[in-house]
């Protein structure tokens, strides 16, 4: 059956040259990344439970997932919790399989305990945060469609939005906080995961404004603080020069007021122990960003089961195919790809694959369009690939 790939030109200015653009990453550590981190992390290790008892993923979700905050107490030198960060894992699972019932809420705690303990380093998970699990079952004609022997069934009518290639202030962005967390904070521990990035391009000018919670047992006092905060700012600024020739100013943590000594510290690296509640789907689209520049999908991705459910392999996939076109298509500039579904039929033939293209100036769009329908079409033929690499850990959802 032929697909129905629309492949058509936009006429619009492309991102870099539009005056203004906006580009936003919250931090691996915000409440709302902690939650999108937590229900993926407990989708994944679902899946993998079911593919080693059952033979099968079987119907799940778990992107309900929330944070409430606790208080805390944070000091220069030190600091404490007093009241721990409740988290609560939520959503659908299948718990019994040919008579036999699956551990899967013990599966989803320890996936969320190993995921804390390796992205959240200085969060006591005896003392720091409570995390509760209510996993409800499924509906058996939900169930029903992992049991077939063929490509899966849509959940939802719904769709899926990716665009490529990132601009300069779009990596500029998403790499500064995967820098200064991967890089810069194994020479400064004091770095929190709670960051966010915002950026603001004018023209050839760009504003960056960090806010990073800054742990306090790492920080002497407000001297070291302001060094530290400092130092953040130095590093971002020759990585932004990495990007782009454009003006770039760099601004870290602007609510402090350092003539009272009244700033951004933490005790465990993250807002949510003083009062930043967290939910999934609030934050980074499954390209790690949010763009409002750019067509967005408010679906969450994290969390959903990888096999039909539209939230996630439509907006996974559109990235992906975004990114593709961008590679095997030398004269693109920019594409941006939006995939529908319809309820009850097969994943690998949306209602449309639609791809608009800005090409680049003097380019002939009907090789364009031509060479974009192929890598669409064949990604479409191969969409399980998609939740292949999900289980394997090789997508990031925020």
């Amino acid at each position: 059956m032929a697909r129905n790939i629309k492949v058509e030109e936009l006429l619009q200015t492309p991102i870099e040259k539009q005056q203004i653009e906006l580009v936003e990453r919250k931090g691996i550590g915000h409440p709302d990344s902690i939650s999108d981190g937590l229900a993926e992390a407990v989708s994944r290790a679902l899946c993998r439970e079911y593919i080693t008892k059952c033979g099968a993923v079987l119907h799940h979700n778990t992107d309900e997932t929330q944070i409430v905050a606790g208080r805390s107490s944070p000091k220069f030198g030190g600091g404490e919790v007093l009241q721990p960060i409740y988290m609560l894992l939520v959503g659908r699972a299948t718990k019994e399989f040919e008579g036999a019932e699956l551990a899967t809420e013990s599966v989803a705690l320890k996936a969320a305990r190993n995921y804390l303990r390796n992205t959240m380093v200085n969060m006591d998970l005896e003392r720091d945060v409570i995390i509760d699990c209510k996993l409800g079952t499924g509906s058996s004609d939900l169930r029903d469609v992992f049991k077939r022997d063929r490509v899966p069934m849509a959940n939802d009518t719904s769709f899926g939005v990716g665009h490529a290639p990132f601009s300069e202030l779009e990596n500029i962005v998403y790499n500064t906080e995967r820098q200064l967390l991967t890089d810069l904070k194994s020479r400064m521990p004091a770095i929190g995961e709670d960051m966010k990035v915002m950026g603001l391009r004018d023209g050839d000018d760009i504003s960056l404004t960090i806010c990073s919670g800054m742990i306090g047992r790492y920080v002497d006092d407000l001297d070291s603080y302001i060094n530290m905060t400092q130092e953040m700012k130095t590093y971002t600024e020759e990585l932004a020069a990495r990007y782009t020739e454009r003006n770039v100013n760099v601004f870290v943590n602007t609510a402090d007021n350092l003539k009272a000594s009244c700033v951004f510290l933490t005790v465990t690296g993250t807002s949510a122990e003083m009062g930043d509640d967290g939910s999934v789907g609030r934050g980074n689209r499954c390209n790690g960003l949010i763009t409002p520049n750019r067509p967005m999908s408010m679906e969450a991705t994290s969390g959903k089961n990888p096999i039909n459910h539209i939230g996630k392999i439509y907006n996974l996939l559109s990235t992906q195919m975004a990114r593709d076109i961008v590679k095997q298509v030398p004269d693109v500039q920019d594409v941006y790809i939006r995939l529908l579904s319809q309820i009850g039929k097969p994943i690998d033939q949306p209602l449309v694959a639609s791809a608009q293209i800005i090409p680049k100036e003097g380019t002939s769009f009907a090789n364009v369009k031509s060479e974009a329908e192929v890598v669409i079409d064949d990604w479409l033929s191969n969409v399980t690939k998609i939740t292949e690499m999900v289980i394997r850990g090789e997508l990031n959802t925020f």
